[in-house]
């Protein structure tokens, strides 16, 4: 099927920007002429537009909502709720768009919160980086790696400010985490634990194929992934848990604690060098992704990570500390987040809690002189600040992008089966034509992944 033929790609491209040429050269004074995003008037309202409103669009438009002046979503339902909300907290109605490409065409708006299906990541934030628009996009940033790589190119080309919505980096205690581990206070690190949550799929039977309902717009919900029936449980939250659209709790969760491994070891803007996992699938085969998995990550210094889901068992983990473990996890025996295991002991870091075997580790605290990392106290207002100053948010895009790709690898080396061997500074497979085919995918037409 072909999208809505009132706008091709080509067309919102031209109309928007006058040809992407311009819109490269002149993305401040010739596309966004709000103040506020070039620094020139900080006190001027950035005007936002966002793109997904079911439940993460409207929490993520809730912390920013006197800034949103347009709401786009497929689901007419969805879109007429989150307008009313506007208005309701701010006695101003926003534009409402069923395309994000008319949203992006609005000169009047300044920039976009995307939190829409993983599969429309990618190029609507591509889309409003080349029409000048800054960007904040939900975790994961993007469905496969060549998509990350793109936006990044994008982003960079363009001068947009992109933040990726992984918000833990904006609490203190993920930051105190990191900075610790940074910082050598657990000595050399040896291994990563990170414990996930497993598959929490509807405990609705299986449903067969329908009409979808009159208010969504199914095609457009679609978008670049495979033409296929509508089926209720494979749209809105279950989405996740199918490869044409997510990559299941290892890009749900695995984004989040993933990236704060990520931040803790200094790798942000690498990744590990092998990746081996396994993974178990659902019998009944009523969705996609595994129902639950063991992954080992290998970075080129040496630190082993060793991931799970669901909540894994920290005893077998760790048999020889044991009991310094249970300490920090407050006697329980499984664990989500990440425990980082150094020679000189045991961090535990989650939502809300930050534990250290022995407590002797932060009787120092971090100084003005040790290495000190981005604070942000709120991710949404980190975003607005980064687009009045022009400097990078806490979670820039080549962030998110790498945070991303581990997680893509590591559903890579579950479904092939086999070892993968990264190359983080080139970004490729090594010596494995048929996993690297994994790391992008072709669009339904007419959608295409631009090349920038």
């Amino acid at each position: 099927m072909k999208a809505p033929s009132s706008l091709n790609r080509r067309q919102f491209l031209r109309n928007a920007s006058l040809g992407v040429g311009a819109g490269f050269a002149l993305p401040n004074i010739f596309l966004n002429k709000t103040l506020a995003a070039t620094g020139e008037n900080p006190s001027e309202l950035i005007r936002v537009g966002i793109i997904g409103t079911g439940g993460q669009g409207v929490s993520n438009m809730r912390a920013i909502i006197k800034n949103v002046v347009a709401v786009c979503d497929v689901d007419k339902t969805h879109a007429a709720s989150a307008a009313a909300l506007v208005e309701k907290s701010t006695t101003r109605k926003p534009a409402v768009f069923s395309d994000y490409r008319k949203l992006l065409e609005d000169k009047t708006i300044d920039a976009v919160l995307i939190a829409t299906p993983d599969h429309w990541h990618a190029l609507p934030s591509i889309d409003a980086c080349l029409t000048g628009k800054d960007v904040y996009c939900e975790k994961p940033l993007t469905l496969f790696i060549e998509e990350g790589k793109t936006l990044v190119r994008a982003a960079r080309k363009t001068k947009r400010i992109v933040q990726c919505g992984s918000q833990q980096r904006s609490e203190a205690k993920f930051l105190k985490a990191a900075e610790y581990v940074r910082n050598g206070r657990l000595g050399k690190i040896k291994r990563v634990l990170v414990g996930l949550v497993g598959v929490n799929w509807t405990k609705d039977p299986m449903v067969p194929d329908s009409a979808p309902p009159p208010e969504l717009n199914y095609d457009m919900w679609l978008g670049p992934a495979p033409q296929r029936p509508y089926n209720k449980n494979r749209v809105h939250y279950f989405f996740r848990f199918f490869w044409d659209y997510s990559g299941g709790q290892m890009t749900n969760w695995g984004a989040h604690h993933l990236d704060i491994t990520q931040w803790a070891l200094g790798m942000d803007d690498s990744g590990p060098v092998e990746i081996v996992g396994k993974g178990d699938f659902d019998p009944e085969k009523r969705f996609e992704v595994p129902s639950a998995f063991a992954l080992t990550y290998k970075y080129a210094n040496g630190v082993v990570v060793e991931c799970q889901s669901p909540t894994p068992k920290v005893a077998p983990l760790i048999p020889d500390r044991k009991e310094q473990a249970m300490e920090i996890l407050d006697g329980k025996t499984d664990f989500t987040g990440c425990i980082f295991e150094g020679e000189k002991g045991l961090l535990y870091i989650n939502r809300g809690v930050i534990r250290v075997w022995s407590e002797e580790i932060f009787e120092t605290p971090i100084k003005d002189n040790d290495v000190r990392l981005h604070k942000s106290t709120e991710h949404h207002q980190d975003w607005l600040e980064s687009i009045k100053t022009r400097k990078l948010p806490i979670c820039d895009v080549a962030i998110g992008h790498r945070s991303a790709t581990v997680c893509h690898l590591g559903n890579i080396a579950i479904r092939t089966g086999r070892k993968i061997q990264w190359n983080p500074a080139k970004e490729v497979i090594v010596g494995d034509a048929e996993a690297a085919k994994l790391t992008t995918k072709e669009y339904r037409a007419p959608w295409k992944l631009p090349k920038v």
